[in-house]
């Protein structure tokens, strides 16, 4: 049985996402008015750039402590680096806290690892002082030693969090490559943080990768170095809290 302890502490690692291409102003607002109040703050929402000042202002309303995160070079990974610069400063501007930016993955799957790293370097310069979470998307990169090889460019660059997926490919997190990222942040020699998203929609789920980054790192789950990105999990927490 799951205790209500456990799901608290799922509350509070959440990034609660909407990544919705046709989505306006109207939606957004619509959406935002529909979810649960949460007996814990979560630990920030993620929304495309244009929805920022929107969401900053409902999070002001609710008077919680919570963070605004947006995507850059997403989330397709192949936006030219001055483009993915520009949308950072701008992002940051409108009030983001966090960054989450796709990583080139397509020029890392064709081999030119010193090109990743340059803009790994640029985006964490472009990012001083501001949490940066780097999405490797896990589910395109074929083998196990391209994702150990992703995740450790991800770590030299000075990348506050290894993100797993976009959520916009096949496939999203899975256990597996969680494993993989996970070993490789916990030989790292500074703490870096974990972020799975990308089809984690049961509190089961969630529950397991949370297990999986305890057990790998030796650390308990908390919001500066665990997160999960999800739509629909929220929902789910707060019924079983509420029953």
């Amino acid at each position: 049985m799951t205790t209500s302890y456990a799901l608290l502490q799922l509350v509070k690692l959440l990034d609660v996402t909407r990544l919705h291409e046709g989505d306006n102003e109207q939606q957004m607002q619509n959406w935002l008015a529909t979810l649960p109040l949460t007996p814990e703050p979560i630990a920030a929402f993620c929304v495309y750039p244009q929805f920022l000042s929107l969401t900053e202002h409902f999070i002001q309303q609710q008077q919680a402590k919570v963070a605004l995160a947006t995507v850059v070079n997403f989330p397709e990974g192949n936006h030219p680096l001055p483009k993915v610069l520009a949308d950072i400063a701008a992002a940051l501007s409108q009030g983001a806290d966090e960054i989450d930016c796709v990583l080139p993955y397509q020029t890392l799957l064709a081999g030119d690892e010193s090109t990743v790293a340059e803009f790994l370097s640029a985006v964490r310069q472009a990012c001083t002082g501001v949490c940066l979470k780097i999405i490797i998307e896990s589910g395109e990169l074929l083998t196990a030693q391209q994702i150990t090889k992703a995740t450790e460019l991800v770590i030299a660059s000075g990348a506050d969090f290894v993100k797993t997926s976009t959520g916009k490919v096949p496939v999203g997190v899975t256990l597996e490559a969680a494993r993989i990222i996970l070993t490789s942040i916990a030989a790292a020699e500074r703490r870096v943080g974990f972020k799975a998203s990308g089809g984690v929609k049961t509190v089961e789920q969630a529950l397991a990768l949370v297990a999986l980054y305890e057990s790998i790192t030796g650390r308990a789950a908390a919001a500066d170095s665990m997160r999960i990105g999800a739509s629909t999990l929220l929902i789910e927490l707060c019924q079983q809290l509420s029953v």
